[in-house]
């Protein structure tokens, strides 16, 4: 029944996401605005379908239904509840469902929005949306449907399918075959989740600039209208990829936080080129400019998401983080060249009416200067596409799958991160229009002598390698001139208004929130960068085979190896636990580590799980390889030695922290009350 009900709901919704689409088109052309409403109303009525599906697919995981196909392939009786109940994304079905869930509960968000002043736009607005929409159900009611049962044929085989075939009996399994080990963490129970909403909330902008070009109604509106979207999904995808990040660094066994996997890099270049937008639609709001650019950038992202959510779920490379193999490459494929062709067409139809008054009137201006770095973040993704897609097409025209390994990646990704991250620092002061290049001069020089106190340090910390110097510098630059930016303004404040310093700071943040939430941003990737330049520059590792007692040092660490102990677990795991006892470089103990390897016995699959002591300064990160009873070879361990990655780790938060002051909506008693008061006060600096 309940397999019934959840295929039957499931196929209603798509075809409510079709007539949407159809509804919307009528509505435009023909200019029936009850249409339009209809087509908004059905919608609205896909989001609460969805969650039929879901809270019934949910229910099926969690309660043992393993007559249902989907249900046994991904969970088993031995796993514990939120496992069971997260597989809803640990499949390909499940996954579909459920970035089709959080799709439509980002579309009846907008479509609830009041669109009086944007009446023109609904129709299309709804007709893109319920598009991508219908695409995605479509995988799931004729491709992919997660509410296959199984049935016992006649000749005593098993078959999945939907109905019944001739003579068929249900077959009702004792239990499942469970999750992939790898999948079995609790960074899987958020990363997926984090990525999705990065991905789908990046279709909501894509929505309102092709409702745009189509009703030619191509001032800064649609991007006013879709600032918070951006920012939001802007903010998921960074989240999801610092929690895979840190996934592969606690299961993989990499040693590292990347490794330039394929599906890593599917969801880092709509993050890239989402970065480059986000910054591009400030200069068109403030100087009506780039307008080209822009669509351009936001058609490019909509179709990245796409192709990473291809990557991901049709197997069509080999990668850690893909788990699934199925004929829906060829679907992906078809709906991504006809959108990005569509879109592109849309774009030249209207190439002419984007042209813009304004130019560029100084090289050193904040437009140039945000010019350059989407530049930068462009090319860091077209390097990317090229290194995701070349072993595809190696194999196209030689038979051959070439591999791109890290060392492509990482020779052309630091000196554009270097041009980066100066460009950042000097945006940070830089004025917008004609520049006085002297002034700006002794506007960057101060912070950036500031900054050399931050190569300073890891000099003295022993970080002596120019290119890490190099970075280190650029960082303290970065650091620099936003805390100098942020201090000129609120001592502005503090003289003209008479604030105490804490409320000016206060006041500066929440009445400029989106530059100062920008600003906050760039702190966080500026910090990152130090645990980047650690690992990077400065990691050591080494693989020795001791015997009880013996002992390793590397870094600032010794280990000596105690014990290894190997138990069966209820959840079907064959553990092989050794015990470690780390000291400083002064002989005292700092802690004693766990480092295991998990052996599923019927998946025949091993999981390796690090033992890691953790400063501020560094991390000492212990695998356990191979072992061999205590009285005979010992152990085999690998060891890294990382310096500074808790720096990396702690630079999400605050990423947070500036995403949610740059989305946060102003009052409406200080909107309203913002005429007044500018007409009454003194006018600020440039900084405040």
């Amino acid at each position: 029944m309940v397999a019934i009900i959840g295929q039957s709901v499931l196929i209603v919704a798509w075809i409510l996401a079709l007539y949407a689409v159809i509804a919307s088109v009528v509505a435009a052309y023909r200019h029936r605005p009850e249409w339009a409403v209809s087509a908004r109303n059905a919608l609205l009525l896909i989001f609460p379908l969805l969650s039929v599906v879901v809270a019934l697919l949910v229910w099926a995981l969690v309660t043992y239904h393993y007559e249902i196909e989907y249900v046994h392939n991904v969970s088993e009786r031995a796993m514990p509840l939120y496992l069971r109940a997260t597989a809803l994304w640990g499949g390909q079905a499940g996954s579909l469902v459920f970035w089709s869930w959080l799709m439509a509960a980002f579309a009846s968000a907008v479509a609830l929005r009041d669109w009086r002043r944007d009446r023109e736009m609904l129709p299309w607005v709804v007709a893109v949306t319920a598009g991508t929409l219908a695409f995605f159900l479509f995988l799931n009611v004729v491709l992919e449907t997660p509410f296959k049962r199984f049935w016992a044929l006649p000749d005593g085989n098993i078959q999945a399918s939907v109905l019944p075939p001739a003579g068929a009996r249900a077959f009702f399994p004792k239990d499942g075959r469970g999750l992939n080990p790898l999948l079995r963490h609790p960074g899987m129970v958020a990363h997926p989740p984090f990525l999705y909403l990065g991905f789908v909330g990046f279709v909501i902008p894509y929505a309102f600039a092709m409702a745009a070009l189509i009703v030619g109604r191509l001032d800064a509106r649609w991007i006013r209208l879709t600032r918070r979207w951006a920012i939001v999904a802007w903010l998921f995808l960074f989240l999801g990829l610092i929690l895979g990040s840190r996934w592969a660094y606690d299961v993989l066994g990499w040693g590292g936080y990347w490794g330039w996997d394929p599906v890593e890099i599917s969801a880092f270049m709509p993050w890239l080129t989402g970065t480059a937008f986000l910054h591009s639609v400030m200069i068109q709001e403030r100087r009506n400019m780039l307008k080209h650019w822009n669509m351009l950038l936001i058609i490019i992202t909509y179709d990245l998401v796409i192709f990473g959510t291809f990557l991901t779920r049709s197997g069509v490379l080999s990668s850690v983080h893909s788990f699934a193999q199925s004929a829906i490459g060829p679907a992906f494929f078809t709906f991504i060249t006809l959108t990005f062709l569509g879109s592109m067409a849309l774009l030249a139809w209207r190439w002419n009416d984007l042209r813009g008054k304004e130019q560029i009137r100084s090289a050193w201006s904040r437009e140039a200067l945000f010019l350059y770095t989407n530049l930068v973040f462009v090319s860091m993704a077209a390097v990317n596409f090229w290194g995701v897609v070349y072993p595809i097409v190696s194999e196209l025209f030689t038979g051959q799958k070439a591999t791109v390994g890290p060392p492509y990646y990482e020779r052309v990704m630091g000196p554009l991160s270097a041009i980066m991250l100066f460009l950042m620092g000097v945006a940070t002061v830089a004025p917008w229009g004609k520049v006085d290049t002297r002034r700006l001069f002794r506007m960057v020089v101060k912070p950036a002598l500031v900054g050399l106190l931050l190569p300073a340090w890891a000099w003295w910390q022993g970080y002596r390698k120019p290119g890490a110097l190099l970075g280190f510098a650029l960082i303290g630059f970065v650091i620099a001139v936003v805390l100098y930016d942020i201090a000129r303004g609120v001592w502005a404040r503090h003289r003209v208004h008479r604030e105490p310093l804490w409320r000016a700071l206060v006041h500066l943040l929440t009445r400029n929130r989106r530059r100062y939430g920008g600003y906050i941003v760039h702190l966080s990737i500026a910090i990152m960068g130090i645990g980047i330049i650690g690992i990077e520059f400065f990691q050591l590792e080494t693989q020795r085979t001791l015997a009880a007692g013996e002992s390793l040092s590397l870094g600032r660490y010794t280990m000596v190896y105690d014990s290894v102990a190997i138990f069966n677990t209820n959840d079907g795991r064959q553990v092989a636990r050794a015990t470690v006892t780390v000291k400083d470089q002064q002989g005292r103990v700092v802690a004693t580590l766990h480092p295991r390897q998990d052996y599923y016995i019927r998946d025949q699959q091993p999981m390796t799980i690090p033992g890691v002591h953790s400063t501020w300064g560094s991390e000492f990160y212990v695998l356990l390889v191979s072992w061999r009873p205590i009285t005979a070879e010992g152990a085999t361990f690998k060891v890294y030695y990382n310096p500074l990655v808790k720096w990396l780790w702690a630079s999400p938060w605050i990423a947070i922290a500036g995403a949610l002051l740059a989305a946060w909506p102003e009052t409406r008693r200080r909107r309203a009350t913002a005429p007044a008061r500018a007409a009454t006060q003194a006018p600020a600096p440039a900084s405040a």
